[in-house]
């Protein structure tokens, strides 16, 4: 079994190649550029190349999308140049996490897969709460066998670009993690580095000890995303970092035939 599975987000589309054991490689194009369905299905086969691979290899494809837009593209690139008809999640997967959000068409489908593949992999904790770091950073929680909401906070590069956008004199930082501790900032570079970072895991971390008050305990805090590996060695809050959680997901639904 050869997989495709793909995580279209605000600013990124992840893409990996699968088979029945895990997952064997990710890549990531941006998603705010001028696709068309050429030149996706040309990514792919360009993809495809990078790993050795025939379009005739791929056995399933599956996609996760919160840009009905890019997604339409992505599923005829499919069609047209690898001859499959991509699984779009919800619709063609059986949930296994009850929703129980107020209206549940609301949820983004990117929450929701992340809370499901958060409990299909930590089965035992009473509660799970699911922390995303993508354009926006969300908070999932999951209570037993169901899906109860979460939050929804800014996102820690969005954050970074619109303070940038919106000051004349604030530069747009880098925001890698390079020091383990909070220090008082003697220039700007410094001020907003640690401001941002910092700023953050004391949110995440604030906001999962909130939220565990409301959950069964013990809570399982997981964290996922472009950002949770690096902000995981400042941040106290998370018990595990998967940053690929969404395609991990995908991975389950479709090796264990969970479709509707």
């Amino acid at each position: 079994m050869q997989l495709l599975l793909v995580d279209i987000g605000n600013t990124s589309i992840k893409l990996a190649f699968a088979d029945e054991h895990g997952i064997e490689s990710v890549y990531s194009l941006p998603t705010k550029v001028q696709h068309s369905v050429d030149s996706l299905g040309l990514s792919l086969r360009q993809l495809l190349s990078l790993e050795k691979k025939d379009p005739a290899d791929i056995s399933e494809c599956a996609l996760c999308s919160v840009v009905p837009d890019v997604a339409s593209m992505f599923k005829r690139a499919c069609i047209r140049y690898l001859q499959r008809h991509p699984l779009n999640f919800p619709e063609d997967f059986a949930l296994v996490l009850k929703n129980g959000y107020r209206h549940p068409h609301e949820v983004g489908a990117d929450r929701l897969l992340a809370a499901c593949a958060a409990r299909m992999l930590y089965t035992e904790p009473p509660s799970i709460i699911s922390v995303d770091f993508g354009t926006a950073t969300t908070f999932d929680c999951v209570s037993g066998d169901t899906y109860l909401g979460g939050l929804i906070c800014p996102g820690l590069f969005s954050s970074r670009n619109a303070l940038a956008a919106c000051t004349a004199k604030l530069p747009l930082i880098s925001l890698d993690v390079s020091e383990p501790a909070l220090v008082i900032g003697r220039d700007t570079e410094t001020s907003m580095a640690h401001g941002f970072l910092f700023g953050f895991a004391a949110m995440t971390e604030g906001l999962c000890r909130r939220l565990k008050m409301q959950l069964p305990l013990p809570a399982f805090v997981l964290g996922t995303g472009r950002d949770a590996q690096s902000l995981s060695k400042i941040c106290s809050a998370f018990d595990a970092v998967r940053p690929d959680l969404l395609l991990e997901g995908l991975h389950l639904f479709c090796t264990r035939r969970i479709h509707v």
